[in-house]
């Protein structure tokens, strides 16, 4: 040992020799010998360092402190000396092999310190703490050698090497080298030496030097403050005079009398409250829900504050387990549901990695607590300042579990997703990467009921926890009734009109499995699935895949929707039967109409109990045989049924008579019972106006005049011809404008319409993309028929004084027949019978000229005198007939008119001007001080 020593401090000798000699004159070739005290100071000052134990502070990286020491040369103006180094170290650092230097940071990091230690060698104060341990150290260079005696005793081994080399004799005498050699090995065995020397003494009481730290740090800052020096490493030496062992001792003395509960056992059981279970000290108050620390336990005010704190985790923790224990203890009597148990499942996931931080922290909970000594920063041991370090961000994790547990106990399905979903809306990255994996978890139940609903049609939903809710309906009403949208069940991240679409595109693919017994659908799914870049399989879809989602819904209702209306158009004819419906129902089919009426007139004139609707059918045969309608699809012809509508007495059977038109499935689905009532209120409409066509018709074929005035005027006596002129141009002045009025009205219905609104719905029906379209423009076309034909809510008063108008009309009729019926029968009394006459006329006046020739006082079986007085009577009491009922013709036409310019409709507006188009109306009633 002592020839490595000699060896070593030789070889620090010619080093410390030779670096000395090239400082005092770089640039001369000459060497010059150094004085003897720099000598020996220089050489203290080598030993000093090669003997430290102190690691640097920073971490190792060579390129950088090259760097550093470079700009330190550029920064003090020696550019020269900078580029110098730099060759100086590309040469040193491509040197390899036998002899080199593999840890070469490490040389350029001692070169550094050494220069910057030299720069901080001022202002040295006499104490020995300040002066020769913390004067440089504090800096960030090595320690400085004292001078000071009282440094310099016999006391440890650095006091004697430094004794030593203090000596005026030195020199280079074998036995002043084996003392040095010995001192040397003495110095480099220091570090065990003070370490067997302090571990009694520091062992319990290392903690007392936090505050002496801490009082370093505040001295190494002010250090710099005033040098204007950037830190390097701290380099501290062990202290001979056992200062901070005494501090140590003190401090720990300190805590043992403040501290009745060990900080070990605190932290033990804080572990224990943030799995919810009691420690030995800190317990659970159901009273006050908290973990609480008793007041009769000891311990700091800082520190109890810090337990309490730290426990909230743990009561946070109670609340998150006992929502998931809860909710699957119900599960499955209650409706906990899919979304409801993936919550739970997430949240027990966050639990878990929870879980694997409590075990760690248990792992480092088993080693003691150091106090404050140079080992306590980075031991691997857990405090309550750690732990709360520890908790930071599992406590941000659990505060938000626990909101989100309170805001969904009640809450399920779509509903729990939306809660959830708004609380992810956070500017936290670490919340809002928490929430979105959170509701991945979450929503992937409900993002698959959306996958199975509009890729297959399926309604997975045994908890009613999806937005779309299936009502039990028959088929015709399941379109319209079956599938609604459950608003509270929407969750907020998926917009009103995309759950639209989602719910007519399910609906769809179910229309067309229930209703039109089509499977082409799939195909149309999987293109849309394809187009859209997903797939068809499960979890396609989650949380986040907006956009995703979308496009999917968009491309499979494109599709879909087209697929079902080609069902429609295709192969159930629906376009078809709105025209067979126009034309028999609404009645466009003129010449069926004309027939109809005709051969069902005689039969509808009769009560409506005694008619018999086998029969009419019967009728709807022959006329459907006799006219263009048989050329239609026999399944349209099929459709076309007689209906008699409940009666009452005295009804007729013209009150009862209607048509109906079988729409099956799908097409109930637009033609719902609903819709054909109001077709029916059309029809009854419309066959009422065309009676009232038609009785004006018969009775003017009664009323032409070549039928009884060019053979009777001759044979009456003047006063029967007179009063036979006056009662039938009354007649004929009242026919010809209930005439006007009917043609015009039937006119506007038939063409402004019915016609007006087919052509817009044609255009409508091209247009369509969806069921839903194509019904919202049946129904539009539908009120646009009721609304203008006077049918509407808005209407009503309108529409009945349309039907008094319609019922004087008809009884107008029946005044007319009663009329020519009795000239007719007096004609065949006075012989006069070889003239053309209505055969049905002939027939009728036969039978009632039979009956009352029988009864006593009848007229006809008088004289000719008689005869003529009877005749005058009749035709003045006709007149009469004929006047009032002109009268209150003219009183509800006048009402009707007026009503029509108050409509809201401008239609109606229009039929105003189609009847008084030549103001005639408006002239009959000046009062009103306006034009009609």
């Amino acid at each position: 040992m002592e020839d490595d020593g000699k060896k070593i401090v030789d070889l620090i000798k010619e080093l410390v020799h030779r670096l000395l000699t090239i400082s005092q004159n770089p640039n001369s070739s000459s060497s010059t010998v150094p004085t003897q005290q720099k000598y020996i100071r220089a050489l203290k000052y080598s030993l000093h360092i090669l003997s430290s134990r102190m690691t640097p502070s920073i971490v190792a990286d060579e390129s950088a402190m090259v760097e550093s020491i470079k700009r330190n040369l550029a920064t003090a103006g020696k550019s020269s000396e900078a580029l110098t180094f730099a060759d100086l170290y590309s040469n040193f650092s491509l040197k390899s092999g036998p002899g080199s230097v593999k840890n070469k940071w490490a040389v350029l990091y001692l070169l550094k310190t050494i220069s910057e230690d030299i720069k901080s060698r001022q202002n040295q104060s006499a104490n020995i703490i300040t002066s020769g341990f913390l004067d440089s150290a504090l800096a960030g260079g090595l320690p400085a050698l004292f001078e000071n005696t009282e440094f310099n005793n016999d006391s440890g081994v650095f006091g004697k090497l430094s004794k030593n080399l203090s000596n005026e004799a030195f020199n280079d005498s074998p036995d002043n080298l084996m003392g040095l050699g010995y001192n040397f090995q003495s110095l480099s065995n220091m570090g065990e030496f003070e370490k067997n020397r302090g571990e009694g003494i520091l062992g319990d009481y290392s903690s007392n030097l936090k505050g002496l730290g801490d009082n370093l740090s505040g001295l190494r800052e002010v250090e710099n403050v005033k040098t204007g020096l950037k830190g390097g490493v701290l380099m501290v030496s062990k202290d001979p005079e056992n200062i901070r062992d005494m501090a140590y001792r003190e401090f720990a003395d300190l805590v043992k009398e403040e501290n009745e509960v060990l900080e070990e056992v605190l932290v033990r059981d804080v572990l224990y409250a943030c799995q919810g279970i009691d420690g030995m000290y800190l317990k659970f108050d159901e009273k006050v829900d908290a973990y609480v620390l008793p007041y009769f336990n000891k311990v700091p005010r800082a520190t109890r504050i810090m337990v309490q704190k730290l426990c909230e985790i743990g009561w946070l923790f109670r609340k998150v387990k006992g929502y998931i224990t809860q909710s699957m203890a119900r599960f499955p009597d209650e409706d906990v549901g899919t979304v409801g148990q993936a919550f739970c499942a997430a949240l027990q996931d966050e639990l878990s990695e929870y879980y694997k931080l409590l075990a760690v922290l248990e792992v480092q909970a088993m080693n003691p607590i150091p106090l404050v000594s140079e080992s306590a920063w980075s031991g691997n041991y857990l405090s309550l300042r750690r732990l709360s370090v520890w908790f930071a961000e599992p406590m941000v994790k659990m505060r938000l579990m626990a909101v989100l547990v309170d805001c969904c106990k009640v809450l399920k399905g779509g509903a729990m997703a939306g809660a959830i979903h708004m609380h992810a809306q956070h500017g936290d990255p670490l919340v809002n990467d928490f929430m979105k994996r959170l509701l991945r978890r979450v929503c992937s139940p409900l993002f698959e009921m959306v996958r199975s609903w509009v890729l297959e049609g399926e309604l997975e939903d045994i908890f009613a926890e999806f937005f779309v809710l299936s009502l039990p309906v028959k088929a015709e009403s399941l379109w319209r009734e079956g599938y609604q949208l459950h608003a509270a069940m929407l969750p907020s991240f998926i917009s009103q009109s995309l759950a639209e679409r989602i719910l007519r595109t399910g609906k769809s693919i179910n229309f067309l499995r229930v209703c039109c017994d089509d499977r082409g659908w799939s195909d149309a799914t999987t293109e849309a699935a394809a187009a859209a870049g997903t797939t068809t399989r499960r979890g396609g879809l989650g949380y986040g895949e907006t956009d995703a989602l979308e496009s999917l819904i968009t491309e499979a209702a494109k599709r879909i929707d087209k697929h079902l209306l080609d069902v429609l158009y295709k192969q159930y004819k629906f376009k078809e039967h709105c025209l067979a419906i126009k034309r028999y129902l609404l009645l466009g089919q003129g010449d069926f109409v004309q027939y109809l009426m005709d051969i069902v007139g005689p039969e509808l004139s009769e009560p409506a109990n005694t008619i018999s609707s086998f029969k009419l059918a019967g009728l709807l045969e022959s006329a459907i045989r006799s006219s263009n309608a048989q050329y239609d699809d026999p399944d349209i012809l099929d459709r076309l049924r007689v209906k008699m509508m409940p009666h009452n007495t005295g009804d007729r059977g013209w009150d009862v008579f209607s048509l109906e038109y079988d729409a099956r499935v799908p097409l109930n689905t637009v033609f719902t019972e609903s819709v054909m009532s109001r077709y029916l209120q059309v029809f009854n409409f419309l066959w009422k106006l065309r009676r009232i066509e038609h009785a004006l018709i018969c009775a003017w074929k009664t009323m032409k005049p070549n039928c009884v005035t060019s053979q009777f005027f001759g044979n009456l006596p003047h006063a029967v011809k007179l009063q036979l002129i006056l009662t039938s141009r009354k007649c004929q002045v009242l026919w010809d404008e209930m005439n006007h009025f009917v043609s015009n009205l039937q006119y506007y219905i038939m063409f402004e319409v019915l016609e007006v609104s087919w052509s817009n719905f044609l255009k409508e029906m091209e247009v369509a993309k969806d069921l839903d379209e194509l019904v919202r423009a049946h129904e539009k076309y539908l009120y646009s028929i009721v609304e203008k034909s006077h049918l509407g809510e808005q209407s009503q008063n309108l529409n009945k004084t349309l039907f008094i108008l319609f019922d004087v009309i008809v009884r107008f009729r029946s005044q007319a027949d009663r009329l020519y019926e009795g000239i007719y029968e007096f004609l065949s009394r006075s012989g006069t019978t070889d003239f053309s006459f209505p055969s049905r006329f002939k027939a009728k006046s036969q039978r009632q000229s039979n009956n009352k020739s029988s009864e006593p006082g009848s007229w006809l079986g008088e004289g000719r005198k008689d005869l003529t007085r009877h005749a005058r009577e009749f035709l003045r009491k006709m007149g009469q007939d004929i006047e009032k009922i002109a009268k209150e013709y003219s009183f509800v036409f006048e009402g009707f008119i007026s009503q029509l310019a108050i409509q809201h409709h401008v239609d109606l507006k229009f039929l105003m001007f189609r009847l008084d188009f030549t103001e005639f109306y408006s002239e009959l009633r000046p009062s009103t001080g306006r034009k009609l």
